[in-house]
Order: C-alpha cells, then structure tokens, then sequence
C-alpha cells in the first residue's frame, strides 16, 4: 500500500460499533408511540362514557322497572311503554312538542336569514343593529321569562296596554289554551334568533366576492344571484343551525317550566317538563325513564330523516 493510501485510510473516521437496542426496550417505544393517541383522547372517552353513555344505559335498563326511589325496583319489562302509549295525555304532550319545534325553528331560521340578508353590510348601524339582535341569546332564560311573563300578563301587562291603545281586545297570552304555546313559541324565536343571524351573516361574508361581481358582469338580477350564490354557499351553515335548533327545541325545558308549567290544560306541556313531573314530582321513574328513551328514539329518527333529505342539497360551489 503507497503512503497516499495510507494517508486516505488515516483520514476516514474510525466505525464505533453501536450496541444494539434491546428487544424490550423497541417493544416499549413501539407500545408507547401507538398508545399515545389513546392516552391523549382518554379523558374526553372517560368524560362522555361517565356523562353520556352511561346515563343513557341506565335510563334504558329504568324503563324495564317500576321505581319510586324509595322502594325497591319491580320488573315490569315493557310495561311502562304500554302503559306509555296508551295514555292519551301523551299523544297531547308529543303533538305540543312537534308543533313547537316546526314553528320555532322555521321562523327562527327565515327570519334569521332575512335578518342577516339585511345586516350582512360592514357599517357601523349594521354592527350596532348586529348587537341588538344577538343580546337576548346571551341572556338567562330565567331573565327572560320573567320579562315574557310580565309583558303578556292579561291584566297589567305591556302587550295588552299597547293593544287597549290601538282598540283591539287584550290577548290572554299565557291563560289561554289556544295561544299559549304561539306565545312560547314567540319566546323562543324572540330569545334564540339572534345567534342564527350572527352565524349567517359570517357565512355570507365568507363568500368570495368574486362570483358577486361575475353575476354582475353577467346582469344577473339580485334574487337570481340569491337563489344562485349566496343561497348554495351558506347551504352548510343553514343546515347546521337547522340541526342544532331542532334538537335545542325538542329539549326545551326551562321555558316552560318558569312561563306555564305545563298549562294551561296540558296546552304547552313538552316531552322534556313531562319526563321531570313524572320522574321527580310523581316520583315515577320507569315511567319517566320510558319516555326519555322515546324521546331519545324521536330525535335520533327526526336527525337520520334531516340528513337523508337535506345532506344532498348542501352545496359547496355556486351555480352561475
């Protein structure tokens, strides 16, 4: 070997032998890297299963048993159901529950897409308009029930004295059987629009304002461009908030139970306020428990029917 070579073999860096990792320590490092996403969403698992699931186990295995919580369970297997759908005062509380939830969520949502329609421009009367609209969601329902209360009160209330103004005949707004639940409803719309404009009106604004000025090239006419753009791109959001408020109004409770309780006649009385007077006011809680589970069962049909109707009319585009 010349001395160059000798010189080149010099100058390579000498090979240090590395020891080989050993078998259980591989296994561990492999065991932990998997385990790490389960160990991160443990927590939240642990939360819905204490919170959710298992509420919801229960309360199915309730339904199967007569209870008073103060004696002891007796098995009646679907009795509570028989003895469920054979009470005509249940027909009377699901139909106030439907109508409840079709006439506030459809206004609540066309008046909040008229509303936002009209507040989408970025002025200052449109910001403060804006705040005016959103306050009532972020008020207490128990605020606003007692204002609702003393405002439709059929004797000193506001609402009569502004009709005994203008010559028309006070409204028994929550006495009587036939207006109550449109007054509740009037509640309800009043209190939750305003969260639906908000949401609306920053999906309008994330429009691209491209296809606005493309219609206008092309002359489209404003309804047209309504029905073309601005209607398909907030078609996600619209369906969200549609979603969200069905289910919100099949869970109504507070409201009834601070404004009517019920009343009167049984005339604005939900599925929720009747699952809490049978299960902790007539201390029946089979009973109760059988009507959380129909309840469970509706809104898990109305949500499956929502998305197989409507999932496919979401658009993500528009159509010029």
């Amino acid at each position: 070997m010349s001395d160059f070579d000798k010189v080149i073999d010099a100058s390579k860096p000498l090979a240090i032998p590395i020891p080989r990792m050993a078998a259980a320590e591989r296994f561990f490092r492999s065991t932990a890297r998997a385990a790490t996403p389960y160990i991160m969403v443990a927590p939240a698992i642990l939360t819905l299963c204490v919170f959710v699931v298992y509420p919801i186990l229960y309360m199915i295995w309730l339904s199967a048993f007569r209870w008073d919580m103060i004696g002891p369970k007796i098995y009646v297997g679907l009795g509570n159901f028989l003895d469920l759908f054979s009470n005509q005062d249940f027909y009377v509380v699901m139909g106030n529950t439907f109508m409840f939830v079709f006439f506030s969520v459809s206004i609540s949502i066309v008046l909040a897409l008229l509303l936002a329609i009209y507040l989408k421009a970025k002025t200052k009367i449109n910001a403060l308009l804006q705040g005016f609209v959103f306050t009532p969601y972020v008020i207490s329902m128990v605020s606003v029930a007692f204002i609702w209360v003393w405002l439709m009160n059929s004797e000193y209330g506001l609402l009569n004295y502004m009709l005994g103004k203008a010559g028309v005949s006070g409204v028994r707004w929550l006495e009587d059987s036939r207006v109550a639940m449109y007054s509740m409803i009037l509640v309800a719309v009043w209190k939750g629009v305003g969260y639906n404009v908000i949401i609306l009106i920053s999906a309008m604004h994330a429009i691209p304002n491209q296809l606005y000025e493309a219609a206008i090239l092309d002359n489209t006419k404003p309804l047209k461009m309504f029905f073309r753009i601005t209607l398909p791109m907030i078609s996600p959001t619209l369906f969200f908030l549609t979603l969200m408020n069905i289910i919100a109004s099949f869970k109504v409770f507070d409201q009834v139970a601070l404004m009517t309780r019920g009343g009167p006649v049984n005339a604005t009385n939900t599925l929720v306020f009747d699952i809490y007077q049978f299960g902790f006011k007539f201390y029946q809680l089979g009973y109760a428990s059988a009507e959380g589970v129909v309840l469970m069962a509706v809104i898990a049909i109305c949500t499956v029917a929502y998305f197989g109707a409507l999932s496919r009319r979401v658009h993500y585009g528009a159509e010029i």
